[in-house]
Formats: structure tokens, sequence, C-alpha cells
């Protein structure tokens, strides 16, 4: 086994996700451990950790499989390819995925404004609708 690989237990603790995540983030086609062991153990690189840890921060704003695989595939083409031309086109794709993360922050300040709103409104129950003769 090379010493740079990982087994995914190693992974998993590392980083914070069940042996069960990672696999199915492997069924799914979002991440392809970089070996196998002699054994047949599923062997992760730095790489891969990385493309973890880059679902990890998608995952809580509802991208859909389709929209982590093409960022992922964007980021891994950019890598491979840093052509100014290819650079460009590849940017783009990123660039529209950075909008859609935008408009979700959005979404959740708001949300986050309104659920305070409610937090400040339980801390005064005096305030609350048919609380009038709450002490």
């Amino acid at each position: 086994m090379r010493e740079d690989l990982m087994q995914i237990g190693t992974v998993a603790e590392r980083i914070g996700l069940s042996l069960r995540t990672i696999r199915y983030y492997e069924e799914v086609g979002l991440v392809v451990p970089a070996g196998r062991s002699p054994g047949g153990f599923r062997l992760y690189s730095e790489d891969n950790v990385t493309q973890l840890r880059l679902i990890m921060r998608m995952k809580p704003l509802d991208f859909s499989l389709e929209q982590m695989r093409d960022l992922l595939d964007a980021v891994a083409e950019l890598a491979a390819d840093p052509t100014p031309e290819r650079g460009a086109a590849l940017t783009a794709r990123i660039a529209g995925h950075r909008a859609a993360v935008q408009e979700k922050v959005g979404a959740l300040r708001e949300r986050l404004r309104r659920a305070e709103e409610f937090a400040d409104l339980l801390g005064s129950p005096s305030r609350l609708p048919g609380a009038a003769d709450v002490p």
C-alpha cells in the first residue's frame, strides 16, 4: 500500500463522515477511491479527502447529486487542464455554482432573521397573540 493512501476508516475519522456515507458517495459516483489494497480495501488520496470536504460543504446547501457531480468534475478538469481557454469555460461553470450558493445563502439569512424574530417573540410572552392577560 502506498504510504500516501488511507483506508476508509482513517478518512472517515479524519473528516467526520461515516463509512456508509463515504461508500454512498462512491456508489453514486461522486468520489472514486484512488485504489484498493491487496485485500480489497478502499484506499483514498488527499485529493479524495478534498473532494469529500467539498461535498460536505455542498450538502447543507441542498445541492443535488448532479450539481455536486458537475462541480466536482469542473474542479477536477480545471486542475488537470489549467490552460487559459479551458480555465475560462470551467471558471464560468464554477461561477454558476457560486451564484446558486449565494442565492441559497440569501434564503438562509432570511430564515435566520425570521427565527431570531420568533425567538425574540418567545422571550416576551406578553407579545404573543392572545396573551394579553399574561403577566
